[in-house]
Protein backbone atom coordinates (compact mmCIF):
# COMPACT_ATOMS: atom_id res chain seq x y z
CA UNK A 1 0.00 0.00 0.00
CA UNK A 2 1.23 3.44 -0.79
CA UNK A 3 0.29 4.76 2.60
CA UNK A 4 2.20 8.02 2.42
CA UNK A 5 0.82 9.01 -0.98
CA UNK A 6 -2.68 8.05 0.07
CA UNK A 7 -2.39 10.19 3.18
CA UNK A 8 -1.37 13.18 1.07
CA UNK A 9 -4.34 12.65 -1.26
CA UNK A 10 -6.76 12.44 1.63
CA UNK A 11 -5.28 15.45 3.37
CA UNK A 12 -5.67 17.44 0.16
CA UNK A 13 -9.28 16.31 -0.16
CA UNK A 14 -10.01 17.33 3.39
CA UNK A 15 -8.48 20.75 2.85
CA UNK A 16 -10.65 21.30 -0.20
CA UNK A 17 -13.92 20.43 1.50
CA UNK A 18 -13.07 21.53 5.04
CA UNK A 19 -15.13 24.14 6.81
CA UNK A 20 -13.54 26.93 8.79
CA UNK A 21 -14.81 25.69 12.18
CA UNK A 22 -12.41 26.05 15.07
CA UNK A 23 -11.68 23.32 17.59
CA UNK A 24 -14.64 23.06 19.93
CA UNK A 25 -13.34 21.00 22.84
CA UNK A 26 -11.09 23.48 24.63
CA UNK A 27 -13.57 25.48 26.61
CA UNK A 28 -12.40 25.10 30.17
CA UNK A 29 -14.27 23.03 32.72
CA UNK A 30 -11.26 21.00 33.77
CA UNK A 31 -10.14 19.70 30.39
CA UNK A 32 -6.49 18.67 30.22
CA UNK A 33 -4.21 20.84 28.10
CA UNK A 34 -3.40 19.61 24.61
CA UNK A 35 -5.24 17.99 21.74
CA UNK A 36 -7.42 15.02 22.66
CA UNK A 37 -9.55 12.45 20.85
CA UNK A 38 -11.98 9.76 21.93
CA UNK A 39 -13.08 6.66 20.06
CA UNK A 40 -16.23 4.66 20.75
CA UNK A 41 -16.25 1.15 19.29
CA UNK A 42 -19.27 -0.74 18.13
CA UNK A 43 -20.04 -4.08 19.76
CA UNK A 44 -17.11 -5.75 17.99
CA UNK A 45 -14.69 -4.21 20.48
CA UNK A 46 -11.26 -2.63 20.12
CA UNK A 47 -9.47 -5.93 19.36
CA UNK A 48 -11.82 -7.17 16.63
CA UNK A 49 -8.97 -7.63 14.13
CA UNK A 50 -11.15 -5.47 11.89
CA UNK A 51 -12.41 -1.89 11.49
CA UNK A 52 -12.49 -0.97 15.21
CA UNK A 53 -8.89 -2.03 15.61
CA UNK A 54 -7.89 -0.21 12.43
CA UNK A 55 -9.52 3.00 13.71
CA UNK A 56 -7.64 2.66 16.99
CA UNK A 57 -4.39 2.23 15.04
CA UNK A 58 -5.08 5.66 13.54
CA UNK A 59 -5.67 7.08 17.01
CA UNK A 60 -2.40 5.62 18.27
CA UNK A 61 -0.58 7.20 15.34
CA UNK A 62 -2.17 10.47 16.43
CA UNK A 63 -0.71 9.95 19.89
CA UNK A 64 2.73 9.22 18.46
CA UNK A 65 2.90 11.86 15.72
CA UNK A 66 0.63 14.59 17.09
CA UNK A 67 1.06 14.17 20.81
CA UNK A 68 -2.68 13.61 21.12
CA UNK A 69 -4.24 12.32 24.30
CA UNK A 70 -6.40 9.38 23.24
CA UNK A 71 -9.00 7.18 24.87
CA UNK A 72 -11.45 4.52 23.77
CA UNK A 73 -14.70 3.15 25.16
CA UNK A 74 -15.98 -0.25 24.12
CA UNK A 75 -19.70 -0.68 23.53
CA UNK A 76 -21.03 -3.99 24.78
CA UNK A 77 -24.48 -3.40 23.27
CA UNK A 78 -26.09 -0.90 20.92
CA UNK A 79 -27.61 0.98 23.83
CA UNK A 80 -24.09 1.94 24.96
CA UNK A 81 -23.38 4.15 21.95
CA UNK A 82 -25.14 7.30 23.14
CA UNK A 83 -23.87 7.27 26.76
CA UNK A 84 -20.32 6.50 25.61
CA UNK A 85 -20.34 9.38 23.13
CA UNK A 86 -21.83 11.67 25.77
CA UNK A 87 -19.15 10.70 28.26
CA UNK A 88 -16.47 11.89 25.87
CA UNK A 89 -18.41 15.13 25.35
CA UNK A 90 -18.35 15.71 29.11
CA UNK A 91 -14.60 15.11 29.04
CA UNK A 92 -14.37 17.78 26.30
CA UNK A 93 -12.50 15.66 23.77
CA UNK A 94 -11.54 17.73 20.70
CA UNK A 95 -12.97 15.08 18.36
CA UNK A 96 -15.06 12.03 19.11
CA UNK A 97 -15.31 9.06 16.75
CA UNK A 98 -18.07 6.48 16.40
CA UNK A 99 -16.87 3.45 14.45
CA UNK A 100 -19.38 1.64 12.26
CA UNK A 101 -22.70 2.24 10.54
CA UNK A 102 -24.55 1.26 13.72
CA UNK A 103 -23.78 4.76 15.05
CA UNK A 104 -26.08 6.31 12.43
CA UNK A 105 -28.69 7.20 15.05
CA UNK A 106 -26.52 8.01 18.06
CA UNK A 107 -24.11 10.36 16.25
CA UNK A 108 -26.76 12.74 14.85
CA UNK A 109 -28.54 12.78 18.20
CA UNK A 110 -25.47 13.66 20.25
CA UNK A 111 -24.21 16.09 17.57
CA UNK A 112 -27.51 17.97 17.71
CA UNK A 113 -27.43 18.04 21.50
CA UNK A 114 -23.84 19.30 21.61
CA UNK A 115 -23.32 21.52 18.52
CA UNK A 116 -20.03 22.96 19.82
CA UNK A 117 -18.31 19.56 19.77
CA UNK A 118 -16.90 17.69 16.79
CA UNK A 119 -17.68 14.12 15.81
CA UNK A 120 -16.67 11.62 13.17
CA UNK A 121 -18.50 8.53 11.97
CA UNK A 122 -16.93 5.74 9.96
CA UNK A 123 -18.88 3.72 7.37
CA UNK A 124 -22.08 5.75 7.14
CA UNK A 125 -23.05 9.02 5.45
CA UNK A 126 -26.18 9.47 7.61
CA UNK A 127 -28.39 9.44 4.55
CA UNK A 128 -26.69 12.61 3.31
CA UNK A 129 -28.01 14.59 6.27
CA UNK A 130 -24.67 15.20 7.96
CA UNK A 131 -24.67 17.77 10.80
CA UNK A 132 -22.24 20.66 10.51
CA UNK A 133 -20.21 19.31 13.43
CA UNK A 134 -19.86 15.79 11.98
CA UNK A 135 -17.58 14.34 9.30
CA UNK A 136 -18.70 11.08 7.67
CA UNK A 137 -15.87 8.89 6.35
CA UNK A 138 -16.97 6.19 3.93
CA UNK A 139 -15.20 3.82 1.58
CA UNK A 140 -15.85 2.22 -1.79
CA UNK A 141 -15.72 -1.27 -0.33
CA UNK A 142 -17.18 -2.72 -3.50
CA UNK A 143 -14.03 -1.76 -5.42
CA UNK A 144 -11.63 -3.57 -3.09
CA UNK A 145 -14.04 -6.51 -2.84
CA UNK A 146 -14.10 -6.75 -6.64
CA UNK A 147 -10.36 -7.46 -6.55
CA UNK A 148 -10.92 -10.17 -3.94
CA UNK A 149 -13.45 -11.65 -6.35
CA UNK A 150 -10.86 -11.62 -9.12
CA UNK A 151 -8.54 -13.64 -6.87
CA UNK A 152 -11.24 -16.09 -5.80
CA UNK A 153 -12.68 -16.53 -9.28
CA UNK A 154 -9.24 -17.13 -10.75
CA UNK A 155 -8.07 -19.59 -8.09
CA UNK A 156 -11.11 -21.70 -7.23
CA UNK A 157 -10.76 -25.32 -8.23
CA UNK A 158 -14.37 -26.23 -7.49
CA UNK A 159 -16.04 -23.19 -9.07
CA UNK A 160 -17.76 -22.70 -5.73
CA UNK A 161 -16.81 -19.80 -3.50
CA UNK A 162 -18.48 -18.25 -0.47
CA UNK A 163 -19.14 -14.95 1.25
CA UNK A 164 -19.94 -14.51 4.95
CA UNK A 165 -21.49 -11.20 5.95
CA UNK A 166 -22.05 -9.80 9.41
CA UNK A 167 -25.30 -7.91 9.89
CA UNK A 168 -27.46 -7.48 6.79
CA UNK A 169 -27.14 -3.85 5.70
CA UNK A 170 -26.44 -1.74 2.61
CA UNK A 171 -22.82 -1.42 3.77
CA UNK A 172 -22.08 -5.14 4.00
CA UNK A 173 -24.02 -5.68 0.79
CA UNK A 174 -21.40 -3.55 -0.97
CA UNK A 175 -18.74 -6.12 -0.01
CA UNK A 176 -20.88 -9.03 -1.22
CA UNK A 177 -21.91 -7.42 -4.50
CA UNK A 178 -18.41 -6.20 -5.36
CA UNK A 179 -17.02 -9.66 -4.63
CA UNK A 180 -19.61 -11.36 -6.82
CA UNK A 181 -18.88 -8.93 -9.65
CA UNK A 182 -15.16 -9.69 -9.47
CA UNK A 183 -15.77 -13.44 -9.55
CA UNK A 184 -18.12 -13.04 -12.51
CA UNK A 185 -15.59 -10.94 -14.42
CA UNK A 186 -12.97 -13.70 -14.45
CA UNK A 187 -15.02 -16.88 -14.04
CA UNK A 188 -18.67 -16.61 -15.12
CA UNK A 189 -19.33 -20.28 -14.38
CA UNK A 190 -18.31 -20.01 -10.73
CA UNK A 191 -21.11 -19.95 -8.13
CA UNK A 192 -20.96 -17.54 -5.20
CA UNK A 193 -22.98 -18.43 -2.10
CA UNK A 194 -23.59 -15.63 0.41
CA UNK A 195 -24.77 -16.09 4.00
CA UNK A 196 -25.16 -13.67 6.92
CA UNK A 197 -24.45 -14.26 10.61
CA UNK A 198 -26.62 -11.28 11.69
CA UNK A 199 -23.85 -10.50 14.14
CA UNK A 200 -20.40 -8.94 14.24
CA UNK A 201 -19.30 -10.82 17.35
CA UNK A 202 -20.51 -14.44 17.17
CA UNK A 203 -17.28 -16.31 16.41
CA UNK A 204 -18.87 -19.74 16.74
CA UNK A 205 -21.54 -18.77 14.19
CA UNK A 206 -18.82 -17.71 11.79
CA UNK A 207 -17.07 -21.04 12.17
CA UNK A 208 -20.31 -22.97 11.67
CA UNK A 209 -21.19 -21.05 8.51
CA UNK A 210 -17.68 -21.55 7.12
CA UNK A 211 -17.74 -25.27 7.88
CA UNK A 212 -21.05 -25.72 6.07
CA UNK A 213 -19.77 -23.84 3.04
CA UNK A 214 -16.54 -25.82 2.81
CA UNK A 215 -18.46 -29.08 3.26
CA UNK A 216 -20.77 -28.03 0.40
CA UNK A 217 -17.83 -27.66 -1.96
CA UNK A 218 -16.61 -24.08 -1.58
CA UNK A 219 -12.84 -23.87 -1.50
CA UNK A 220 -12.48 -20.09 -0.97
CA UNK A 221 -14.50 -17.93 1.43
CA UNK A 222 -14.38 -14.14 1.77
CA UNK A 223 -15.87 -12.48 4.82
CA UNK A 224 -17.02 -9.05 5.90
CA UNK A 225 -18.28 -9.85 9.36
CA UNK A 226 -16.07 -8.20 11.97
CA UNK A 227 -15.31 -10.56 14.84
CA UNK A 228 -17.48 -13.26 13.26
CA UNK A 229 -14.71 -13.63 10.71
CA UNK A 230 -12.41 -15.08 13.34
CA UNK A 231 -14.58 -18.18 13.15
CA UNK A 232 -13.82 -18.48 9.43
CA UNK A 233 -10.09 -18.52 10.15
CA UNK A 234 -10.53 -20.94 13.05
CA UNK A 235 -12.27 -23.33 10.66
CA UNK A 236 -10.03 -22.98 7.62
CA UNK A 237 -6.96 -23.79 9.75
CA UNK A 238 -8.38 -27.27 10.31
CA UNK A 239 -8.62 -27.90 6.57
CA UNK A 240 -6.10 -29.24 4.07
CA UNK A 241 -3.38 -26.75 3.17
CA UNK A 242 -3.42 -25.59 -0.42
CA UNK A 243 -7.01 -26.73 -0.91
CA UNK A 244 -9.09 -24.51 1.36
CA UNK A 245 -8.63 -20.76 1.61
CA UNK A 246 -9.96 -17.69 3.41
CA UNK A 247 -9.92 -14.01 2.42
CA UNK A 248 -9.91 -11.43 5.22
CA UNK A 249 -11.15 -7.87 5.48
CA UNK A 250 -10.34 -4.41 6.89
CA UNK A 251 -6.88 -5.35 8.22
CA UNK A 252 -4.32 -7.80 6.86
CA UNK A 253 -5.73 -10.88 8.61
CA UNK A 254 -3.20 -13.36 7.28
CA UNK A 255 -1.72 -13.87 10.75
CA UNK A 256 -4.99 -15.53 11.82
CA UNK A 257 -4.31 -18.41 9.41
CA UNK A 258 -0.97 -17.84 7.64
CA UNK A 259 -1.07 -21.01 5.56
CA UNK A 260 -4.70 -20.63 4.52
CA UNK A 261 -5.16 -16.91 3.73
CA UNK A 262 -5.04 -15.76 0.13
CA UNK A 263 -5.49 -12.04 0.74
CA UNK A 264 -7.38 -9.45 2.77
CA UNK A 265 -9.34 -6.47 1.51
CA UNK A 266 -7.60 -3.79 3.54
CA UNK A 267 -9.62 -0.67 4.31
CA UNK A 268 -7.51 2.22 5.57
CA UNK A 269 -9.71 3.42 8.40
CA UNK A 270 -6.53 4.15 10.36
CA UNK A 271 -5.27 6.66 7.81
CA UNK A 272 -8.65 8.38 7.49
CA UNK A 273 -8.99 8.79 11.26
CA UNK A 274 -5.45 10.06 11.62
CA UNK A 275 -5.64 12.55 8.77
CA UNK A 276 -8.84 14.13 10.08
CA UNK A 277 -7.19 14.47 13.50
CA UNK A 278 -4.03 15.91 11.97
CA UNK A 279 -5.88 18.52 9.93
CA UNK A 280 -7.94 19.56 12.93
CA UNK A 281 -4.95 19.89 15.24
CA UNK A 282 -2.43 21.45 12.88
CA UNK A 283 -4.64 23.52 10.58
CA UNK A 284 -7.76 24.09 12.69
CA UNK A 285 -9.71 22.62 9.77
CA UNK A 286 -12.61 20.21 10.04
CA UNK A 287 -14.79 18.94 7.16
CA UNK A 288 -18.01 19.24 9.13
CA UNK A 289 -21.23 18.47 7.27
CA UNK A 290 -19.31 16.59 4.58
CA UNK A 291 -18.85 13.03 3.40
CA UNK A 292 -15.32 11.91 2.59
CA UNK A 293 -15.58 8.87 0.29
CA UNK A 294 -12.43 6.92 -0.52
CA UNK A 295 -11.68 4.05 -2.88
CA UNK A 296 -9.04 2.49 -5.11
CA UNK A 297 -8.08 5.82 -6.63
CA UNK A 298 -7.05 7.12 -3.21
CA UNK A 299 -5.35 3.81 -2.32
CA UNK A 300 -7.83 3.56 0.55
CA UNK A 301 -9.00 0.01 -0.23
CA UNK A 302 -7.18 -2.89 -1.82
CA UNK A 303 -5.30 -6.15 -1.34
CA UNK A 304 -3.00 -6.75 1.61
CA UNK A 305 0.72 -6.60 0.92
CA UNK A 306 1.04 -10.28 1.90
CA UNK A 307 -1.22 -11.39 -0.96
CA UNK A 308 1.68 -12.48 -3.16
CA UNK A 309 2.63 -15.21 -0.67
CA UNK A 310 -0.12 -17.54 -1.90
CA UNK A 311 -1.58 -15.76 -4.94
CA UNK A 312 0.33 -16.63 -8.16
CA UNK A 313 2.01 -13.84 -10.13
CA UNK A 314 -0.35 -14.22 -13.08
CA UNK A 315 -3.35 -13.70 -10.81
CA UNK A 316 -1.69 -10.73 -9.11
CA UNK A 317 -1.08 -9.18 -12.53
CA UNK A 318 -4.68 -9.84 -13.56
CA UNK A 319 -5.88 -8.16 -10.38
CA UNK A 320 -3.66 -5.14 -11.01
CA UNK A 321 -5.07 -4.86 -14.52
CA UNK A 322 -8.62 -4.77 -13.18
CA UNK A 323 -7.58 -2.28 -10.52
CA UNK A 324 -6.27 0.07 -13.21
CA UNK A 325 -9.46 -0.29 -15.25
CA UNK A 326 -11.55 0.63 -12.21
CA UNK A 327 -9.39 3.65 -11.40
CA UNK A 328 -9.51 4.77 -15.04
CA UNK A 329 -13.30 4.53 -15.06
CA UNK A 330 -13.46 1.69 -17.56
CA UNK A 331 -15.23 -0.55 -15.03
CA UNK A 332 -18.00 0.77 -12.83
CA UNK A 333 -18.18 -1.67 -9.93
CA UNK A 334 -21.73 -2.36 -8.72
CA UNK A 335 -22.60 -1.78 -5.07
CA UNK A 336 -26.23 -3.00 -4.97
CA UNK A 337 -28.10 -6.09 -6.16
CA UNK A 338 -29.88 -4.01 -8.77
CA UNK A 339 -26.58 -2.77 -10.19
CA UNK A 340 -25.14 -6.28 -10.12
CA UNK A 341 -27.98 -7.59 -12.28
CA UNK A 342 -27.00 -5.08 -14.96
CA UNK A 343 -23.25 -5.57 -14.58
CA UNK A 344 -21.44 -6.86 -17.64
CA UNK A 345 -17.67 -7.23 -17.24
Amino acid sequence: MKRKSWGILLLSALLVIATGCGAGGNQGGGKEEGFSAGLVTDTGGINDESFNQSAWDGMEKGKKDLGAKIKYLESKRDEDYLPNLTRFVREKQDIIWGVGFKFNKAIPEVADQFPDHKFGIVDDNLGGKIPDNVVAVTFKEEEGSFLMGVIAGSMTKTDKVGFIGGISSPLIKKFEVGFKAGVRAVNPKAKVTAVYAESFTDVSKGRSLASNMYNDGADIIYHSAGGVGKGLFDEVKTREKGKYWAIGVDLDQSKLAPDHTLSSMVKRVDVAVFDVMKDLKENDKFPGGKQVELGLKEDAVGPAETSSKHVPDKVMKKMEDYKRQIIDGKIDVPSTEQELKKFKP
